[in-house]
């Protein structure tokens, strides 16, 4: 099945759904406005793709694109210190022929000396539609100045390479994982799951095959756990049973995967949906959406010895999901706030969870939303202890939006 091909077919998939079951134990709740405060962002009307992620010195790092005049494109990105507001926007890079879309967005990350990382994504000149590359940039003087940005892989196939992940593989090294078409065209369509490193000097590392058959238009996922990284996706069986796969990384190679929900979704369409990974210490948060049996679910499993194991998953959403979850861990005791889409009869709405050892609180609803594609996906990063939630607002033109929440 082609990119295209695939791509029409989800989103048929989600727009004719409409599916309902059971709600959930303990439903939303509305938020009262003291446990919300908004924080006013300075991206431009029209932003889109908001990224939010911890710093190692406790900053918060938002990021998105901004359109430009001329059909060119701006990543940008501001920093907030702990009660602070956001920092006056700072640009990564600009330019025309970006490959800017709803699922496949830039992300951020850091080093522990500071050295920032930053991805986009370009189409291959005289190439197609589906043909581009990941471009990565590193900062080493706190995003003030950024290098000439590189392909983090040796592989010059005309062919789709997106849906990137961060996390720092060590104190030297950033660990990037990526999928990667470059065997699509000759396997059936398979795209591969692959992984590489970079520092903050050299060039990156040779990237290496992790999964040969996945998921070909699913958000990734990595975390480092006390024990090396652990990264989650959407694999893609030869029946097309796509289920969410995890692997880790210890010793220098990547285990064989596991899978916490097993559920044995088949489906000959990319779902769009990715997972989540939340990690501190050995404690691993994932969360995910499915639909095996024609019933939308999103999941969340804890596990307790780095990803290796996993206990059963919980449902937690509110009868009607329509996924493009993020889960952080909130405290030292591994709480876990989950957060989702939710179908409502006015179009969508922005739902949290927290969910811990003993239990999942009620639903509450953060935000109106849409379950159009341009209402993104929701980031939420924990600083100091407090919960941040990035967005992009349903109104005309859209907004993005980031407030600080304290679940009751």
């Amino acid at each position: 099945m082609t990119r295209r091909a695939t791509v029409v077919a989800a989103a048929c998939l989600f727009a004719l759904c409409g599916c309902r079951r059971a709600a959930a134990p303990r439903e939303r709740a509305g938020l009262p406005t003291s446990a919300v405060r908004e924080l006013a962002t300075p991206a431009a009307p029209g932003s889109l793709a908001p990224g939010l992620v911890a710093a190692p010195d406790g900053r918060l790092l938002l990021s998105w694109v901004e359109p430009l005049a001329g059909g060119r494109h701006a990543l940008r990105f501001a920093r907030r210190a702990k009660a602070g507001a956001w920092s006056e926007p700072l640009t990564i890079a600009e330019g025309a022929s970006w490959f800017v879309n709803w699922a496949d967005f830039p992300h951020m990350s850091a080093l522990a000396d500071g050295t920032l990382f930053a991805h986009w994504l370009a189409k291959r000149p005289g190439g197609t539609t589906y043909d581009y590359d990941v471009r990565v940039s590193r900062s080493r003087d706190a995003g003030r100045s950024w290098d000439a940005s590189f392909t983090p892989y040796r592989d010059a196939t005309a062919g789709e390479h997106g849906f990137v992940a961060f996390a720092p593989l060590d104190a030297a090294r950033m660990g990037i994982l990526f999928l990667d078409g470059r065997e699509a065209k000759d396997k059936d369509g398979a795209m591969t799951l692959r992984f590489t490193a970079v520092s903050r000097d050299a060039a990156p590392e040779p990237d290496s095959r992790v999964d040969e058959r996945v998921c070909d238009c699913c958000q990734t996922a990595v975390a480092r756990t006390s024990r090396g990284l652990v990264a989650a996706y959407r694999d893609r069986s030869a029946s097309e049973v796509r289920d969410v796969a995890v692997v880790r990384f210890e010793d220098g190679r990547w285990s064989a995967p596991v899978f916490p929900g097993a559920e044995g979704w088949q489906i000959h369409a990319c779902p769009v949906n990715g997972p989540a990974l939340a990690a501190a210490g050995d404690r691993v948060a994932l969360a995910w959406f499915t639909m095996a049996g024609e019933t939308p679910l999103v999941k969340l499993a804890f596990s307790d010895d780095a990803g290796a194991s996993w206990g059963p998953p919980r449902v937690v959403d509110d009868g009607r999901p329509i996924g493009r979850v993020d889960v952080v861990l909130k405290d030292e005791g591994g709480t876990a706030v989950v957060s989702w889409l939710e179908q409502t009869n006015a179009g969508a709405s922005v739902r949290l969870r927290r969910v811990d050892a003993g239990g999942a609180s009620a639903s509450h609803t953060l935000a109106g939303s849409s379950t159009a594609r341009s209402s993104g996906f929701p980031r939420m990063a924990v600083s100091d202890g407090e919960l941040v939630v990035a967005w992009r607002d349903a109104s005309e033109p859209a907004q993005l939006k980031s407030a600080i929440v304290e679940l009751p």
